[in-house]
């Protein structure tokens, strides 16, 4: 196989590694607050010293405050309702919202900044609106009304907020910004915002929280990381990089969460994966 495919195994791998610590964490009655906390920690030394953003480009007159602070609080508090989500809707679920999530910046480039509207794109937002549907539905047995409310909500605020979280990245990168640079100073304010919030609630820090959150800071970092590798390894296939990364983690993500975890899925909920897919192929640049 060639780096640019290892790059995409080893990216698909990581980002659900990253839904599956979250799954285990109640199992192992992590704080995943804490583990998110030291998760940018670690994400932050880890673009700094892998990506080595230009120390000039970081502070400037141009460089997006109000931007990056939405990130700042954004990405803890997304990262919190993807944990919330494995937990009630579990990892197939969440990971396919969180790749359906993509077709919301799709949408504000109509909606917000005037791009033409094609009919393919228009039927991968179709279908990705169908999928998601599709997905929020589950076994209706043995489910209290709160837990039923709980299944749907989440994975909802997960779809709905990576999609803001990528709309705010563009705009960063709107005002010039380096990817790098912009990266490293969402993980510094998210990290920074966690911690405050977790010292204004006097949590009791505990080693096996902090080491959890060493795992998932690795695991999404290295997520991050191997897309970028796959896309400079495949500079002339970005359409084969984008399909192949968001269809392998729905493709995996379902797989792990049938199997190892036992996720009771409806036909109506594989049709949605079956859609999602579906509207990925669409909506890649090919």
């Amino acid at each position: 196989m060639t780096p640019g495919v290892l790059y995409l195994l080893a990216s698909v791998a990581c980002s659900v590694t990253v839904a599956v610590l979250l799954k285990l964490a109640r199992r192992y009655d992590v704080d995943v607050r804490q583990a998110i906390t030291v998760n940018y920690a670690v994400a932050a030394l880890l673009c700094w010293a892998v990506l080595r953003p230009d120390p000039s480009t970081l502070v400037t007159p141009q460089t997006p405050w109000a931007v990056l602070a939405a990130l700042g609080l954004l990405l803890p508090s997304v990262f919190l309702a993807m944990a919330a989500a494995v937990r009630h809707a579990g990892i197939v679920r969440s990971d396919a919202a969180q790749r359906l999530s993509l077709f919301i910046p799709l949408l504000a480039a109509f909606v917000l900044f005037g791009e033409p509207v094609s009919s393919r794109k228009l039927a991968a937002i179709l279908l990705a609106f169908s999928a998601l549907a599709c997905l929020l539905r589950r076994p209706a047995a043995a489910q209290t009304p709160a837990d039923s409310r709980a299944a749907w909500l989440w994975p909802l605020v997960v779809w709905a907020g990576y999609g803001v979280i990528d709309i705010l990245f563009k705009q960063v990168a709107r005002a010039g910004t380096a990817f790098a640079g912009g990266l490293l100073l969402a993980f510094v304010l998210a990290g920074v915002l966690m911690l405050a919030y977790l010292l204004c609630r006097r949590v009791r820090w505990e080693r096996r929280h902090l080491a959890a959150g060493v795992a998932l800071g690795l695991a999404n970092f290295g997520n991050i990381l191997t897309y970028i590798r796959a896309h400079q390894s495949l500079p002339e296939h970005p359409a084969l990089v984008f399909a192949s990364m968001n269809m392998g983690v729905i493709t995996l993500g379902t797989l792990v969460g049938a199997l190892a975890f036992r996720e009771p899925l409806t036909r109506l909920n594989l049709s949605g994966i079956a859609l999602a897919l579906a509207a990925i192929v669409l909506m890649a640049p090919w």
